[in-house]
């Protein structure tokens, strides 16, 4: 299959070849230059290899984005789960994490990244503010972020401060009680001195109405963020921006109904709540003409608190029915997270035709979690990790270029919690890739790469807090998993990145394939003797990743322009053992059941975004869109699939002088579609029976915002 992806991708890049150098010469380009910051040096994005994809500000807009869940159905083979009031989970091309539940050893597989601060696990707080572009960096980032980015990483850089004296002031009103107010200012201070300020609040009632308390507000969103950004300017190329964000996350979730619908009967709704203060310090100091040296410190304190009703129920959920016997409890999980990390690098600069970056990382987490679930359990999780890593360009002739990077890290950690479980982790890992690019005459460039990721191992803590308590069947299936190990995924891609037809079609390709080794699969065990679940993380020997991605962006005249991103992916596994719960509309009897050459969950094969901007003038835009997936398992406990679903998208906009009047809408066919689900008996009145349950993403939603700029 990777040959036949290779020699596909040769074949386009020699007809593209073709096609332009018979073509006229071209005429300046109608479409903006995109510039991605992820990387050690801000580069042109088709002159980057690696598959990446950017959502730009104007794309922000006008599908009303106002939190990054928004925006990553239009990225091609990238999922999410929410399991929270929010998107917090991304998978990457098939690989990353479903949930996070009691275990505190969880690190994601795609990492996040907010104007130079680790936000990952914390995806809450990725409220659409002010920013100028989202990036989205596919496969292992080993040089680069090392861990932090097993399968991807998500890069959100919000706008810097300007020059001039600029700002804009926007505010918004849409169905199910939905508000939004945004500001931000930005200009000099001094000489030498920017600033820029940005404020936002989000509101909402939330798509679900609670039937038993008669409300429409207990699953709502409250977000409410604030940003400062200063930037000195030095001498020459030099400069330090220093950047403080504070958000407020005060969210309900009451998401699962018993009746699979937007009606729910819980007497205790739960919450879903973030509180974040972050700042980040970065230098970028010009040494001499050849020698810069980037320093990144950033500090960020969360706190989070996350609870839900447990039975989704209440009191007269029996009323009527015979041999029903409900239960109630809840779930309550506060966490508190410190981090602070360094991140410091030489580079060259401009190199006649050798350029390099030499650097140190290091970092430290500190993480207390406390539950309240039939009593209390406290847990304290510390991490440390350190790192070197370098970069070596080498232009092997104008036309050729050799690209490599290597970084080692050291991985330590400590764990203790009110059961008595004590324990230590110390690793070493290596990441980095090797890459070489070719540009042809017409600009055309085409890159093959080969990476390698690793996401630390370590013990399943709640498996071995409860594993004296299990049944013996299942202590002896826990046994071998009571530790997970390091997950290593190794990535080959190749890709064609170029402008045609007089600069008025951009397109990007990527064909990649990747081996993961001891892949760390979420899994759940329902012990039915003593009635309680158990989440782990279960090393599976291997799996496979395949697939390709493209993207293109056509203008077509002046008026129209034509977009589309799409994705096909085949996933395997070639052999995972799981407690299986049976089927559904069954009791749940738990068997340990041996599943092979199964596809891994939340890896849909299609997953596709077309769409056509249109321009009526110089006031009057509109925008079309439908994004869509196939089916997808959700876990693998179970052969339970998200259904496959399609949604239309659109929005017209309206400018006058400074002002901008913008209609739009999400979801226009009002699909009803999950973004996660649960399969296991929680009904009294069916007797406990196994059943699917369905989180569902939003319905049809719509509304206007008014955008005043100046400048």
């Amino acid at each position: 299959m990777l040959k036949r992806m290779s020699i596909l991708m040769l074949l386009i890049a020699t007809g593209l070849a073709a096609v332009s150098a018979n073509a006229q010469e071209a005429a300046d380009s109608n479409l903006e230059e995109v510039i991605v910051t992820a990387s050690f040096r801000d580069t042109e994005l088709l002159k980057t290899s690696g598959s990446i994809s950017v959502v730009q500000q104007a794309t922000l807009f006008d599908r009303a984005a106002r939190h990054l869940e928004d925006t990553l159905n239009v990225l091609p083979n990238v999922n999410f789960s929410s399991g929270a009031s929010r998107a917090r989970f991304i998978q990457v091309r098939g690989v990353g994490d479903l949930e996070q539940f009691v275990d505190p050893k969880y690190f994601p597989s795609v990492g996040i990244t907010i104007d130079d601060v680790d936000m990952n696990g914390l995806a809450s707080a990725a409220v659409m503010m002010d920013i100028q572009q989202i990036e989205l960096l596919r496969g292992p980032q080993g040089t680069r972020f090392g861990t932090n980015a097993l399968a991807g990483m998500v890069n959100i850089r919000s706008n810097d401060p300007t020059d001039t004296l600029t700002g804009y002031a926007q505010a918004g009103q849409g169905n199910y009680n939905a508000q939004n107010i945004e500001a931000a200012l930005s200009g000099p201070l001094s000489e030498n001195l920017l600033g820029r300020l940005a404020v936002r609040q989000n509101q909402s009632d939330g798509f679900i109405h609670n039937d038993f308390l008669d409300r429409d507000d207990t699953n709502d969103r409250d977000e409410f963020s604030l940003r400062g950004k200063l930037r000195w300017r030095g001498d020459n190329e030099s400069y330090a921006d220093l950047t403080l964000v504070y958000v407020d996350i005060d969210n309900g979730y009451d998401a699962f109904s018993l009746d699979n619908t937007r009606q729910t009967l819980s007497d205790e709704p739960g919450r879903d709540q973030q509180q974040s203060v972050s700042i980040a310090g970065k230098s970028h100091w010009q040494i001499n003409p050849n020698l810069t040296l980037e320093t990144i410190l950033s500090w960020s304190d969360v706190d989070s608190q996350f609870g839900y009703d447990e039975d989704w129920s209440n009191p007269d959920i029996c009323n009527g029915f015979v041999d029903c016997y409900p239960f109630s409890n809840t779930d309550q999980q506060d966490r508190s997270r410190d981090n602070v990390s360094l991140d410091s690098h030489l580079m060259s600069v401009d190199g006649e035709r050798f350029n390099w970056v030499a650097g140190v990382y290091a970092q430290q987490r500190d993480e207390n979690f406390i539950r309240q679930y039939f009593g209390r359990f406290d847990s304290e999780y510390e991490t440390r990790r350190y790192a070197v890593y370098g970069q070596l360009e080498y232009e092997l002739s104008p036309e050729w270029r050799l690209i490599g990077g290597l970084r080692f890290e050291t991985f330590e950690d400590d764990y203790s919690d009110s059961n008595a479980l004590v324990s230590e982790t110390d690793d070493d890992y290596f990441t980095g890739e090797l890459t070489l690019q070719h540009t042809f005459a017409d600009g055309t460039f085409i890159y093959g790469t080969v990476s390698r990721g690793v996401k630390p191992g370590g013990i399943n803590t709640e498996a071995n807090s409860v594993f004296a308590f299990m049944d013996p069947k299942f202590q002896a299936f826990m046994q071998d998993r009571l530790q997970f190990g390091k997950e290593t995924l190794l990535n080959r891609e190749i890709g064609i990145k170029g402008r045609y037809l007089d600069n008025r079609l951009s397109l990007s390709a990527a064909a990649f394939h990747m081996d993961r080794k001891d892949a760390q699969l979420e899994a759940w065990i329902w012990d039915d003797i003593n009635f309680f679940w158990v989440g782990y993380l279960d090393s599976v020997r291997s799996g496979t990743n395949y697939g390709v991605e493209l993207e293109f962006d056509y203008q077509v005249s002046e008026q129209i322009n034509l977009f589309a991103g799409i994705g096909w992916l085949k996933t395997n596994i070639d052999e995972i053992s799981v407690v299986d719960l049976g089927e559904a509309g069954q009791p749940t009897q738990s068997t340990i059941t041996v599943l092979k050459d199964r596809d891994q969950a939340k890896a849909p094969e299609w997953q596709y975004n077309f769409g056509t901007s249109v321009y009526f003038g110089e006031k009057l835009s509109a925008r079309l869109e439908v994004e869509g997936r196939s089916d997808s398992f959700y876990g693998y406990y179970h052969n339970q699939k998200i259904a496959s679903y399609a949604l239309f998208n659109a929005s017209l906009g309206y400018q006058v002088g400074n002002i901008s009047f913008h209609l739009w809408g999400r979801n226009l066919g009002n699909k009803d579609y999950a973004v996660h689900g649960l399969f296991f008996g929680n009904d009294p009145r069916k007797g406990y029976v196994n059943e699917v349950f369905r989180q569902f993403g939003e319905p049809r939603v719509y509304g206007i915002d008014v955008k005043y700029e100046f400048y």
